[in-house]
């Protein structure tokens, strides 16, 4: 992201502590008022456009600006990320909601308010038990192939209204054949709607390039929006004529007032229908979230808490739910929007909202005259800019298996739709993960002539009295059969060279299971009735732990466990000193072995 960063956090001493964490210092206020007004000025006609994308009444996109942009920045982590409605997010939704007939427009909305309070809880649930930690394991492919297939799809699902005809078919049925069906059979493409819709992309390409040419503040989607629905209204096409119809589609009416509260009407015909969506939007939310917050921590260096930024995302979505909002998340063009103006904390975010409320209170009823083909327009703009070349040519050449994780996610997302594709995404991700973290690696050490302890060479001598042994991987049950394999080896070896003494050296052992620890206490046991002592050296707080809840101290010695840091050069030499103090070897001069 470009612009300059913002200022580091201050030191309390420095500066006013305010509620949920928030610090203010001199000049935070007015820095964080200028990136929440540039925020919500861009909010407003993104939220419109993708509560159409999402197929529902504008006016819950603006109160999800409202309510799920507040309540994300109040629990929070992230100092700039910005939540609310999302182009991806409302492309599941109206995936989501394709069961309903297009004349259930009621209904439809009270499945979002159902399917906004499934995801929140979901989310929070993931929180609770502090699995925000995991979405580390989705690979980058998954996300970059996901956004890649939603920008694709969006920008067929906006056709029919830049060309000014109803769309044909229903949400059932695939958008590719819904396209076909609404340019073969349609209305005749309106021309004027043509023309309102190319204006406003000629007139947004113009403005980003004089923001970004004399860096002014990025309020040229909300201005480009403006000029196009004066020019309609100044031509009479967003004027009601004869029978009350305008002669090209308007967003249409949104009240002038703030969301109230809403109890969610609950079906369980609904629930088994919206289950899969929820559970993709829970997912796809979260990944959206931590993606952009980590994006722009990594330049401001903030530490983010992931299992806050879950719960806040969870909590967002829960308290929309019951104020009729759309389902959001992490939105990347606001979220860069609030670093680049210079937003100092999350209370921009709030700023944002309420700068949103405000808008609504005053300028609602003049979206009677927002002409959809512009709204469209917008939206075939942000398709355009979702998709990243640079970091599909860099995925494409980094490595196959990421490269095939995002063929498949934008295959599955084309032909199945998004949810399928997140699904897949986070599919592909962990079967990846787990046979790679199941790579349990084994090597043999030796002590050189040098005293360096290191890897066995075929052209080392046998060593004598004891055999060293390095592990290093995950030891959990996927590792458990490479791990039970590597004890038999040592068990063989030790036995073909007639040793009695075995050192592991488990300093690179992580997350002891229960399986693993089995197999550890099998091997150590055997070894034992065959008169063979195995030490562990370099033994973490994680695995000290876990022996003593199973009371391995109950057979196995005190002087047979070196834990790490336990020696003045390394608990792996202090076991080599021990087995060598044990069976009476004397190397000459002061033994000093370098690890």
């Amino acid at each position: 992201m470009s612009g300059e960063p913002p200022s580091m956090p201050v030191p309390a001493a420095l500066g006013r502590k305010l509620p949920f964490g928030m610090r203010y210092a001199s000049g935070d206020l007015r820095r964080d008022l200028l990136a929440g007004l540039t925020v919500a000025a861009i909010s407003l006609p993104q939220a419109m456009a993708y509560a159409l994308l999402a197929g529902v009444d504008p006016r819950f996109g603006l109160y999800s600006a409202i309510v799920v942009t507040a309540v994300a920045s109040v629990f929070g982590s992230s100092s700039h990320l910005i939540n609310g409605p999302t182009s991806a997010i409302s492309l599941v939704v109206f995936s989501a909601l394709a069961f309903f007939d297009p004349d259930q427009r009621i209904e439809a909305a009270e499945g979002m308010f159902l399917l906004g309070a499934m995801v929140g809880s979901i989310q929070i649930f993931i929180a609770v038990f502090r699995l925000g930690d995991l979405t580390r394991y989705i690979s980058e492919s998954v996300i970059l192939g996901f956004m890649s297939a939603a920008a694709f799809l969006l920008a067929v699902g906006q056709i029919g209204n830049v060309l000014g005809v109803r769309d044909k078919g229903t949400g059932a049925q695939h958008v590719f054949y819904r396209l076909w069906l609404t340019l073969t059979e349609g209305d005749p493409i309106n021309l004027k709607a043509v023309a309102i819709g190319v204006g406003t992309l000629v007139l947004a390409l113009v403005g980003r390039w004089l923001v970004r040419r004399h860096r002014l503040p990025q309020m040229d989607m909300l201005t480009v929006l403006i000029i196009v629905a004066l020019g309609a209204y100044w031509a009479g096409w967003s004027v009601p004529g004869i029978g009350g119809k305008t002669v090209i589609a308007v967003a249409g009416t949104v009240p002038a007032g703030l969301p109230t509260p809403h109890i969610p009407t609950i079906k369980f015909s609904w629930i088994g229908q919206l289950a899969p969506d929820a559970l993709a939007i829970a997912f796809l939310g979260l990944l959206e979230a931590l993606a952009i917050a980590k994006s722009i921590a990594n330049e401001t260096r903030q530490t983010l808490d992931f299992n806050r930024q879950c719960l806040a995302e969870g909590l967002a979505n829960l308290t929309g739910s019951f104020f009729r909002c759309l389902p959001g998340s992490g939105s990347l063009s606001r979220s860069a929007i609030n670093f680049q103006a210079g937003g100092a904390t999350r209370f921009s975010g709030i700023i944002a909202a309420v700068a949103v409320a405000l808008a609504v209170l005053a300028l609602a009823p003049l979206a009677r005259y927002v002409p959809r083909p512009a709204l469209a327009a917008l939206l075939l703009l942000t398709a355009a800019r979702l998709i990243d070349p640079k970091r599909l040519a860099y995925t494409f050449r980094a490595s196959r298996p990421d490269a095939g994780v995002l063929v498949i996610t934008v295959a599955a997302g084309l032909a199945f739709g998004l949810d399928i594709a997140i699904l897949v995404g986070v599919g592909l991700s962990i079967l990846l993960f787990v046979p790679r973290a199941a790579q349990l690696k084994a090597v043999e050490l030796v002590v050189d002539g040098e005293g360096v302890v290191r890897e066995r060479s075929p052209d080392d001598p046998t060593p004598e009295g004891l055999v060293l042994y390095d592990l290093e991987g995950e030891l959990f049950f996927g590792a458990g059969p490479e791990l039970e394999r590597c004890f038999a080896e040592i068990l063989h070896q030790v036995e073909a060279r007639q040793l009695d003494h075995v050192v592991l050296r488990v300093k690179r052992v992580r997350n002891p299971d229960v399986v693993c620890l089995e197999h550890l206490e099998h091997f150590m046991k055997t070894a034992r009735r065959n008169g063979v002592t195995v030490l562990l050296a370099g033994a973490r707080p994680d695995l000290l732990d876990a022996l003593a809840r199973l009371r391995f101290g109950e057979w196995l010695p005190a002087d047979g466990v070196f834990p790490q840091g336990g020696d003045e050069d390394s608990a792996t030499l202090a076991a080599i000193r021990f087995v060598h103090a044990r069976i009476g070897k004397k190397p000459g001069g002061e033994l000093f072995y370098r690890v």
